[in-house]
């Protein structure tokens, strides 16, 4: 599933389309996880691109009136296309958004997971209303952590997953982050002292920049808007790595299942 660096490079792809205008909508498949209205071409029709943003995995368009947002779900793509050259829509091609008569902004997703919706209002909307603080931010603290794990049973894995407590950490920064913090991810929230609550928030803070600077983790579907890839997979230091050796101290590397996903960690660093 494309995370936050993914969605932030994504969103970054397509911030030059901020001052043209949607010419025309196709939606040949509106069967995606919340489907797609049937005013969706009205709605979007004529109006002019303000401002190209992301909240939390979220790709946010602000219009003239009202927001575009999309969601890539497991697999979903954005690409951007020229409308003058031949561009056969291929099987999961489920919308394009025609800008300035010129240019296709392409929505591919072939497991359906994702979204494309038109609200008047993106942050009175439901999908938006219980997110926690974007992780980049002075929002996102030591202190503020340390409060929301308080009392908390579940893995610190989980918890930093949680788009209630902290938005966007998807499982293989949450990984990565915890590696770089010697927190082992089967430890319970309530665990989690004061000094590894500020080293785990640096962590997640300068694994997520650092993977955006890289252009997100092309492991599957993702690519970027161009359809190039992106390079932070090449960084990882133990997501995937199941049995290789640890970068660190050469221990192999161990996975256990959280939450119906694969966790990946050193158990010799990791405490």
């Amino acid at each position: 599933m494309p995370e936050l660096p993914e969605i932030e490079t994504v969103s970054r792809g397509i911030s030059h389309l901020q001052g043209k205008q949607i010419t025309a909508v196709i939606v040949r498949n509106g069967n995606l996880r919340y489907k797609i209205t049937q005013t969706i071409a009205k709605d979007l029709l004529d109006k002019q691109i303000k401002q190209v943003s992301r909240r939390a995995k979220y790709i946010i368009i602000e219009l003239s009136r009202g927001y575009l947002i999309m969601h890539l779900g497991m697999s979903g793509t954005i690409t951007l296309l020229d409308s003058n050259t031949k561009n056969t829509p291929l099987k999961h091609d489920h919308v394009d958004i025609i800008i300035d008569n010129n240019i296709i902004l392409r929505f591919n997703d072939p497991r359906r997971f994702g979204c494309v919706i038109y609200t008047e209002d993106y942050q009175k909307h439901s999908l938006f209303t219980a997110l926690g603080p974007e992780p980049l931010t002075t929002e996102f603290n030591p202190t503020y952590l340390l409060n929301r794990l308080s009392n908390k049973k579940s893995t610190i894995k989980q918890l930093i997953m949680d788009n209630n407590i902290v938005v966007g950490v998807g499982n293989i920064y949450a990984a990565e982050a915890l590696f770089m913090a010697k927190i082992s991810p089967l430890r319970q929230g309530e665990s989690i002292s004061k000094i590894e609550a500020t080293n785990l928030v640096l962590a997640i803070k300068q694994v997520l920049a650092t993977a955006i600077k890289q252009g997100g983790s092309s492991l599957r579907d993702y690519k970027h808007t161009d359809g190039s890839l992106g390079y932070f997979q090449n960084l990882h230091m133990v997501y995937d790595k199941l049995g290789k050796p640890c970068g660190i101290c050469k221990t192999a590397i161990a996975a256990k299942r959280l939450g119906q996903r694969n966790s990946f960690f050193c158990p010799n660093c990791q405490k």
